[in-house]
């Protein structure tokens, strides 16, 4: 009997346990109305629908969960993951309703490891309305600063140049690795005044990509696992932004005075010491890195593979930047004007984002009771706007899984598209992302002509990534620009 004991107690426990679990899931499943819920399958208890959720598929799909949901219960259904109630939209006016209403009906509300790995003080997680405007409105400066600088056209261009020059001579590169230290060097120049190859760089980058492999790793905090080495990443990556910015704030000598008369934006918006403290100053430092590479980088490989399926859109592409070429100068840089002018380029960028997904959904969650379309969305409960989807609405685009820039002709076109989130948290770097994407196609299409040498897909993990790193072959292009 004594020996049986044990047995005995574990058994009570785990009843108690299991017990518990499926009043839980039941409490928060029931506890409204359910004939008002949206249908759907919650799954496992805890568990929920998670696995089948995340199950990676290409970016010019939904994937087979939401595909198989949708179709049985229709855009807008229940579920559970993320360990919460959950309600999927894939239904283009509710999920402009949820990213409009953020502050009101709506908040921010990722999952703790990534809470976690992105700190308190990220733009993407912080909930205060107030709070969040304020380091918004630092962000947006800081970007229209640096942008709007004398040099800031012009290191976009050399760097473009460099990197076509890097190339000569290579049959073969791997795009995906290439297009991140690009948009990762563009940022260092134009938000920490640093010049690509210096060692306090190279760190960062390294440090970067050891981040950004488990910062949508399972978040298993064990010392070998992707997402533990993430975490101790994103520490190095603050120290090391928190020395450059005491290097900013200690430097008092004729050239930072010099720097200031022509309107640095890193001293006159991050070294104020009445706007924000150190931590949040690192912070802001940290989302523009990481929204810069990761939007910039993915775009570009983006660009890549798909112009080189469509030959009808890649030779309109090259017209358009020849006749730029053209008018110009051997040598001359390009400008503002120029960009302007690069009207089918804006297609070509804005079907990318479309079809490519590099968002597949943001996290929301309603913070009081929310009527819409005859749903009820109880408080609490989470809310995935599944951007991906009303991309690839056969109601909303034309064959959508068709690559076709020639659809934005239509001004309607923008109106069903939402690649950046909207509200007060759309990326505040877009444009900039764009016009980066806009002089690299630029000199990417003057010098050369590739091919993909693998069968490879961009797959959403669930944010998107090339499996391979998008191996091409380069051929010097010899047609005769001046």
């Amino acid at each position: 009997m004594i020996l049986l004991l044990p047995v005995i107690l574990a058994l009570l426990f785990g009843t108690v346990i299991l017990v518990f679990m499926f009043h839980h899931l039941f409490f928060l499943v029931y506890k409204h109305d359910t004939k008002t819920l949206p249908g759907g399958n919650m799954g496992f208890p805890f568990v929920g629908e998670a696995f089948g959720f995340f199950t990676p598929h290409k970016s010019l799909s939904i994937g087979n969960f939401l595909q198989q949901r949708c179709s049985r219960y229709g855009e807008v259904f229940k579920s559970y993951i993320f360990g919460s109630p959950t309600i999927i939209s894939c239904d283009l006016e509710l999920n402009k309703f949820v990213l409009q209403k953020e502050g009101k009906l709506f908040q921010s509300s990722y999952p703790k490891p990534i809470r976690d790995i992105l700190g308190k003080h990220s733009l993407m997680i912080v909930t205060d309305v107030e709070r969040h405007k304020k380091l918004r409105r630092i962000e947006v400066g800081l970007i229209n600063k640096f942008s709007s600088t004398l040099n800031f056209l012009g290191d976009i261009d050399k760097l473009c140049i460099s990197l076509m020059e890097s190339w000569r001579g290579n049959q073969l590169i791997l795009f995906s690795k290439q297009a991140k230290q690009f948009s990762f060097n563009l940022m260092l120049m134009n938000l920490l005044d640093m010049q690509p190859g210096e060692p306090l760089g190279l760190q960062l980058l390294e440090d970067f990509l050891t981040f950004m492999k488990g910062f949508v790793s399972i978040p298993i905090n064990l010392p070998w696992t992707p997402y533990a080495k993430a975490v101790k990443a994103r520490t190095r990556i603050s120290s090391t932004l928190k020395q450059i910015l005491n290097e900013w704030k200690n430097r008092k000598d004729v050239q930072v005075q010099n720097r200031q008369q022509k309107g640095d934006p890193f001293d006159e918006i991050l070294v104020k010491e009445d706007l924000i403290s150190d931590v949040e100053k690192v912070s802001i430092l940290l989302d523009l890195l990481l929204a810069g590479y990761e939007t910039t980088s993915g775009l570009l490989s983006l660009l890549v593979y798909f112009l080189a399926q469509s030959p009808q859109a890649l030779q309109t592409l090259k017209d358009e930047h020849l006749a730029i070429r053209k008018k110009k100068k051997e040598g001359e840089p390009l400008n503002w004007e120029d960009y302007k002018q690069m009207e089918f380029t804006t297609m070509v960028i804005n079907e990318t984002l479309r079809c490519g997904n590099l968002v597949k959904f943001v996290h929301r969650e309603a913070i009081k009771d929310v009527k819409f379309k005859g749903y009820h969305i109880p408080a609490g409960w989470k809310v995935l706007p599944i951007l991906s989807a009303v991309h690839l609405e056969p109601s909303l685009h034309e064959n959508p899984s068709e690559f076709n820039p020639w659809r934005w002709t239509d001004p309607a076109t923008s109106k069903k598209v939402v690649p950046f989130g909207g509200g007060s948290r759309l990326c505040p770097g877009s444009e900039l992302g764009k016009l980066e994407a806009s002089f690299f196609l630029h000199y990417l299409l003057l010098n050369y002509r590739w091919t993909m040498k693998e069968e490879e897909y961009p797959m959403l993990y669930p944010y998107m990534d090339f499996p391979k790193g998008l191996l091409i072959a380069l051929e010097t292009e010899t047609t005769n620009v001046n």
